[in-house]
């Protein structure tokens, strides 16, 4: 699959034109190799008779089966009537917190995986997001400039364009992007505030799971503050200024504060969830191309939203 800026509609009648960008990784191939990876092309043999009707052109100029791509061309297919594409996003739809030429911020379902993966072909972010042409980054995750886990919701940014989602990758490295998250914790933190600064990598017993300290362990910094005391929970404002993998999950887990719900971390899930209480509420940076500042927030969804009322409320989370 590769990363494309599609400015095609499937709107109205007649032929329609999609335009594809060519990634670093795909430099060399043939054009029908490169038209086979597209959904709305589908196969190399549909791939060849659109180059073989004239119908794909690099740079504006009509070009055969065979011609080989370069890495940043475009790659423009005009589809005839007959076999226009529909849109095809295998997920349900998304809420977009904000959206502009160069980027979106999308508030993300728990229960949704970012971008395929052993297990998940289909029903991803990417996949519900194809038809706002994510761009940049691995072929196989457009767009994708930074990941949730799949039991997390909230927002998270999208590049659409090649040179933005380097831009905004450069940025998380600088730590000009402001992550923060709500998570209902266990137990009644001492401190109002906090940092949590240690190493995180993969658990040498646990394959699937991360630990502080584990296997080729990389430095892991979050922030936190208490935002409401409640009995046996607390509800904390998390700032990521690292993103290691399952960071904020493991990190409250090694100061003996598990997130409320998470399968992987917490004994059990005493608030009956299903998944991690952990919403990422808070994403602010300076836009990449315009330098105006980019602010959005998210509530918590029902789910938790239920489950922090039923602690205010003293009512037994088990």
């Amino acid at each position: 699959m590769m990363s494309i800026s599609d400015r095609g509609s499937s709107e109205g009648l007649g032929p329609q034109v999609r335009e594809y960008f060519v990634q670093p990784e795909e430099d060399g191939l043939r054009v029908d190799v490169v038209l086979a990876t597209r959904a709305e092309v589908g196969s190399r043999s549909q791939a060849a008779l659109l180059c073989d009707d004239r119908a794909v052109a690099i740079e504006g100029t009509a070009r055969a089966k065979s011609t080989r791509v370069a890495s940043g061309q475009i790659i423009s297919v005009t589809f005839p009537e007959s076999v226009a594409p529909e849109p095809t996003t295998g997920a349900a739809p998304v809420r977009l917190a904000y959206e502009d030429r160069w980027l979106l911020v999308v508030d993300k379902p728990a229960g949704m995986v970012v971008h395929q993966a052993k297990g998940h072909a289909s029903g991803t972010l990417v996949d519900a997001l194809i038809e706002h042409a994510p761009a940049g980054g691995e072929s196989y995750r457009p767009g994708i400039v930074h990941r949730l886990d799949k039991g997390t919701s909230g927002l998270l940014v999208v590049a659409k364009d090649v040179g933005v989602h380097r831009r905004l990758q450069q940025m998380i490295r600088d730590r000009e992007v402001d992550r923060r998250y709500l998570a209902l914790v266990h137990g009644d933190l001492t401190a109002s505030t906090g940092t949590i600064e240690a190493p995180i990598g993969r658990d040498p017993h646990r394959r699937k799971t991360m630990a502080v300290g584990g296997a080729a362990a990389r430095d892991a910094v979050t922030h936190f503050v208490v935002l409401e005391r409640l009995g046996a929970f607390t509800l904390v404002e998390a700032r990521l200024q690292t993103g290691r993998t399952h960071q904020i999950r493991v990190h409250f887990l090694a100061i003996g504060h598990p997130v409320v719900g998470d399968p992987t971390y917490a004994r059990r899930d005493v608030a009956g969830l299903g998944r991690q209480f952990l919403h990422s509420h808070s994403l602010s940076f300076l836009h990449p191309v315009g330098g105006d500042e980019v602010s959005v927030r998210s509530d918590l969804p029902s789910d938790l939203q239920d489950v922090l009322e039923r602690a205010r409320a003293g009512v037994s989370l088990g």
